[in-house]
């Protein structure tokens, strides 16, 4: 029988910022040797798996790619050091999220599911989603998922909560086209400085969109975040290039294309990651009843600043919660970890919520 420990350390142990493969071949042999899952590996490298049978169906949602590591989290061979320290596994992927995957993997094992149990982890979260993204478009659609993001430590520390909404993000340039001309004749030409400036002010003044996921406020914002223009110091700048940040929610954008009524600018948009709401007020209860009944403190619904896979999933017609043992500021750092009592109570999650959902 594995252990959680040590299936979260084996699969931590795998490198897979630059290629998911070697990981996914471990998540698709240990549930083909573990359970009775019907498991498959489709054409993008996302590891499915299926048990049970019912009118609705509940996925438990992770991905087995990182972001890459800090040069103290390799050792001399390329693999990732994985440490255990005061009840704490540490190394790139113990946080986000190959524990909570682990924790799925034995859930998927141990679970009597009460409908159709999915497992799914995806390639690609970290560059956008692209695994999510690819398989959806190949008729990926459970009714219900929990996706197995960080959700501890937001109400209270150390308890792990449910996260019903969360946001998006829309990355966008504002490009400001103008004519160069001599500095000493600034009248001869367009400076495009001065557009992109009145671009921003326009950006400046909008208000931030907002929202309510039962009953929980959920407010976006705009910033702008990077300028870049000019060619030389006696040159009237014919372009510059404004990045703006925008965290999204659900049905609701901020209007930036207003920005392009100052004369020569334009506005594209370069990536967005969809928000996400839970539109199942049954479900989210379901699973906040399931994180009470695994630990001691008064867990609550609450929402999340940045995106995930569920916000795909979302979009494309399941209802998500976020329910996973990372907690705000552990991941993507060169001192990631993960509580191991956290990731066991997460297991206990999943398996209870497989077992109680769909009701009967």
């Amino acid at each position: 029988m594995s252990s959680l420990a040590s299936l979260t350390r084996d699969l931590v142990s795998i490198p897979s910022h630059e290629g998911e493969s070697a990981a996914g071949d471990f998540v698709e042999s240990w549930l083909r040797d573990h359970t009775d899952a019907a498991v498959t590996r489709d054409d993008h490298g996302n590891v499915i798996a299926q048990r049970g049978d019912g009118d609705a169906s509940l996925a438990l949602v992770g991905h087995h790619d990182v972001v890459p590591p800090d040069e103290s989290q390799v050792d001399a061979d390329g693999g990732y050091v994985v440490e255990e320290r005061e009840g704490r596994l540490y190394g790139r992927g113990t946080a986000d999220m190959k524990g909570c995957v682990a924790a799925a993997m034995l859930a998927v094992r141990d679970a009597d599911p009460a409908g159709e149990l999915v497992f799914a982890s995806f390639v690609g979260e970290e560059q956008g989603g692209l695994g999510c993204q690819a398989a959806i478009e190949d008729g990926f659609a459970p009714d219900y998922a929990v996706v197995g993001e960080g959700s501890t430590g937001y109400s209270a520390a150390g308890v792990t909560d449910v996260a019903v909404a969360h946001k998006g993000r829309r990355g966008s340039t504002l490009v400001a086209e103008g004519g160069a001309a001599h500095a000493s004749e600034p009248d001869a030409g367009e400076n495009a400085i001065y557009r992109a400036t009145d671009a921003v002010d326009v950006v400046r003044d909008l208000d931030f969109p907002s929202t309510t996921v039962l009953g929980h406020d959920l407010r976006g914002s705009v910033a702008v975040t990077e300028i870049e223009g000019g060619s030389a110091w006696n040159v009237i700048p014919e372009r510059c290039a404004v990045t703006v940040d925008e965290r999204t929610v659900p049905g609701e954008r901020a209007p930036l294309d207003r920005a392009e009524t100052v004369d020569g600018v334009a506005w594209r948009v370069d990536q967005d990651l969809p928000p996400m709401a839970c539109g199942d007020a049954d479900f989210a209860d379901t699973v906040l009843d399931a994180v009470t009944g695994a630990q001691d403190g008064a867990p609550d619904h609450v929402v999340k600043p940045h995106a995930t896979d569920a916000g795909w999933l979302a979009e494309a017609g399941t209802d998500c919660v976020v329910a996973g043992a990372a907690e705000p500021g552990e991941a993507h750092t060169a001192d990631e970890s993960v509580s191991l009592a956290v990731l066991e109570r997460c297991r206990e999650v999943y398996e209870r919520v497989a077992e109680t959902w769909p009701p009967a």
